[in-house]
């Protein structure tokens, strides 16, 4: 079966890019991903699977039902990109100022139609019903995955699997483990007000500046040392805004930033040194702060029976030596978790980078892009996932 999966891949692999490429040039945000869906609702339509779409307000679920099956395996894609400017010379380099494919969502779509093309060829050697998920908004808090389950994607779904490429393996690896794979996503944000005055007389001031950065580097101790060694957390401040002249103390200043953890305790313990730390520096220097914190998807868990299809398949793929299990968790944050709270599912890194081509830059940077060759072996594994059915 491997021959003819991978015989498969290579068939479609031409147009899969030229999908890609076109979905690239053609970034959208958040929900607003209409033409992105309108791409896969017609790519579903024309293998005559069946298809519904304004699921999760953009989203597309298409539904391939085989004669007799009594188990339902979903496969999940996001569509949205991100509000980043790309600064790549590639030919297909987004065509929108401000918004760029950067995670490789595009690449994501892409393969899942691949996949659903592969499938439906395959259909006779299908034991399951698959459900192809075509996901809006997963890179924006609450995200498309809640909006989707509220819609009833998960309707009679008994396990999902999601992948994702991931520049850091190279093209022809994959990567899982069993548990928690990615990491609750928590943001927060700190206005600090203090009396703004003349910069000459900071005397006379109380600087919220000065507030501000003690506080940033006061933050770099909780992890170290308020979260035990053998547990992990990130405390990141991301954001600093204040000020606009440079001869000016101004009257506040605002902070943000993020809080990834993989356990619950660890969570609670974070957030409320965070806000102690800024309730002690303000007081001391007699300023006055607001502070507010949203929890974010939640941690990301990986069900024991699903990784062992993952791996299963991967090793059968590529060699035992090309698949990386177990992963130490990533601190990273998905929404791909509000489905793995509620069925059993598997998230899988696929190997997308090549230093040979210069693709190393991580999801998120600029410069982000893949190995396109990795969307053959990004099909691979989910037609793969999909054939094994009933183990």
């Amino acid at each position: 079966m491997k021959d003819i999966i991978f015989e498969q891949c290579h068939q479609h692999y031409n147009d899969i890019v030229t999908i890609r490429r076109d979905i690239h040039q053609h970034p959208e945000l958040r929900f607003d991903v209409e033409r992105t869906a309108g791409i896969a609702a017609d790519a579903l339509n024309t293998l005559g699977i069946s298809v519904k779409t304004g699921i999760g307000k953009t989203g597309v679920v298409g539904d391939l039902e085989v004669s007799g099956a009594t188990k339902r395996i979903a496969l999940r894609a996001d569509m949205d990109a991100l509000p980043i400017q790309e600064q790549t010379d590639v030919p297909y380099k987004s065509k929108i100022d401000g918004k760029a494919h950067l995670c490789g969502h595009d690449a994501h779509t892409a393969m899942l139609i691949g996949t659903a093309r592969i499938l439906s060829h395959l259909k006779s050697s299908l034991k399951v019903n698959i459900r192809f998920i075509f996901q809006p908004c997963e890179e924006a808090f609450p995200g498309g995955a809640p909006a989707m389950i509220e819609d009833g994607v998960l309707d009679d779904v008994d396990e999902i699997y999601g992948i994702h490429v991931f520049p850091l393996y190279s093209v022809g690896q994959y990567a899982t483990c069993t548990g928690p794979m990615l990491a609750q996503s928590d943001t927060f944000e700190i206005t600090i007000t203090g009396r703004g005055g003349h910069a000459a007389f900071p005397h006379l001031t109380v600087d919220p500046i000065v507030v501000g950065t003690q506080f940033v580097n006061a933050a770099q101790s909780i992890v170290s040392r308020n979260v035990d060694p053998l547990d992990s957390a990130v405390v990141s401040v991301t954001q600093f805004h204040g000020g606009d002249a440079k001869n000016v103390i101004p009257p506040s200043v605002t902070l943000g930033g993020t809080v990834r953890t993989l356990d619950k305790d660890v969570q609670k313990r974070v957030r409320t040194q965070l806000e102690n730390l800024i309730a002690g520096i303000a007081n001391a220097h007699e300023a006055t702060y607001t502070f507010a914190y949203q929890e974010g998807c939640p941690v990301t868990y990986n069900h024991e029976p699903c990784v062992d299809t993952v791996v299963s398949s991967a090793k059968a793929l590529v060699g035992k030596e090309n698949v990386i299990f177990p992963i130490p968790p990533i601190l990273g944050g998905e929404d791909f978790a509000c489905y793995s709270e509620k069925i059993p599912a598997c998230f899988v890194m696929v190997g997308a980078g090549n230093e040979q081509k210069g693709i190393v830059n991580m999801c998120h940077h600029p410069q982000f892009d893949i190995d396109e060759t990795s969307m053959i072996y990004g099909m691979a594994l989910t037609t793969s996932i999909g054939l094994m059915g009933n183990r």
